[in-house]
């Protein structure tokens, strides 16, 4: 298998990104095809030892800022590493990409310039797997349609649940909705006909689920429209810090809380893996024709070699072909 990675994804670029791609070349086994600067990638690239053949290098002259406007981006960067890698997907040279970078960009040079839609699917979801009590749960969309029709809200649980039936070995996935109450009267107009539709449809819909429910992991699939699942990701991001934080600032207020920190220190390096995001690395953006997998700007080496392994899991189940038949089953 060969998965791109965006060598010039990370705040901390190339340096987080070669060392996860290397760690991910010398666990899996896979070619990882670094994408960006050539001259800046092989020079980072003598900092660390890998077998010949295990890791290729595609130059790419031009990378894409983090505050980068995507729609300027579709003018003047076709020679960045986003651009050059999405294309390298399309043309079948590598099997999968994988990026730290501009979540904006990567949407749409994918969506209007390199992949494209899947045949059927009106806008592509982003979305992104939460760990909740040893739980994966994926949400979409989180940040790629703040608008969202209700039609739409059938095709976001398709994907989602194949994704999670395929990739997180879910054999039945619950999809709900979020919204502001359980009951059927609650939510907006969104909320109201996307859960009629997906009541009346083949899907395992159990209903609306607050935000409080989702520490339950009561669905699998959590659909909501972009602006809410932006607003949500970001929120247990800065939650999950804030309370890392809180621990440690309170531990080391005396001797005795040290002492307890220190006994406790297994119980909470557990809790801290199973709410660190870079222990998954990174989710797909679902509904274009490759496989696309988006990570954090602040992620680690481990994260991104984590984000490279659901690029394999995605390639290895044929996802992208799963969704094209189950968007497909579902047109009208």
């Amino acid at each position: 298998m060969r998965i791109a990675l965006d060598a010039m994804g990370t705040d901390k670029r190339p340096i987080s990104d070669i060392a996860g791609g290397v760690l991910a070349a010398k666990e899996f086994g896979d070619t990882i095809v670094l994408v960006g600067d050539e001259a800046v990638i092989k020079a980072e690239l003598r900092k660390h030892s890998i077998s010949a053949g295990k890791v290729e290098i595609l130059h790419a002259p031009q990378a894409i800022a983090m505050d980068a406007i995507p729609t300027d981006v579709l003018k003047t960067q076709a020679a960045s590493s986003i651009y050059i890698a999405l294309d390298a997907v399309k043309r079948g040279e590598v099997d999968a990409f994988v990026t730290m970078g501009n979540t904006g960009a990567v949407h749409a040079i994918a969506t209007l310039k390199t992949l494209r839609r899947i045949p059927g699917v009106k806008r592509p979801a982003l979305s992104a797997l939460f760990p909740i009590n040893n739980h994966r749960m994926i949400f979409l969309d989180v940040g790629a349609n703040t608008d969202v029709k209700p039609e739409w809200v059938p095709q976001f649980a398709v994907m989602g649940s194949i994704y999670a039936q395929l990739v997180l070995e879910i054999a039945k996935p619950r999809i709900a909705l979020l919204s502001n109450g359980a009951e059927d009267t609650k939510g907006n107009q969104l909320i109201r006909e996307g859960a009629k539709l997906l009541r009346n449809s083949r899907f395992n819909f159990v209903g609306n689920v607050e935000p409080v429910q989702l520490m339950h992991s009561v669905a699998d699939v959590i659909v909501m429209d972009g602006f809410v699942g932006n607003i949500v990701l970001k929120m247990f991001e800065g939650t999950a810090h804030y309370l890392a934080t809180l621990v440690r600032q309170e531990i080391r207020k005396d001797a005795l809380s040290m002492l307890g920190g220190a006994l406790a220190r297994p119980a909470l390096n557990r809790i801290r893996h199973q709410v660190d995001t870079s222990e998954i690395g990174g989710a797909p953006l679902l509904g274009v024709n490759g496989v696309v997998i988006i990570g954090h700007g602040q992620n680690s080496a481990i994260g991104i070699k984590n984000a490279i392994q659901q690029a394999r899991r995605a390639v290895k189940q044929n996802v992208i072909d799963a969704i094209r038949q189950g968007i497909a089953r579902e047109r009208p």
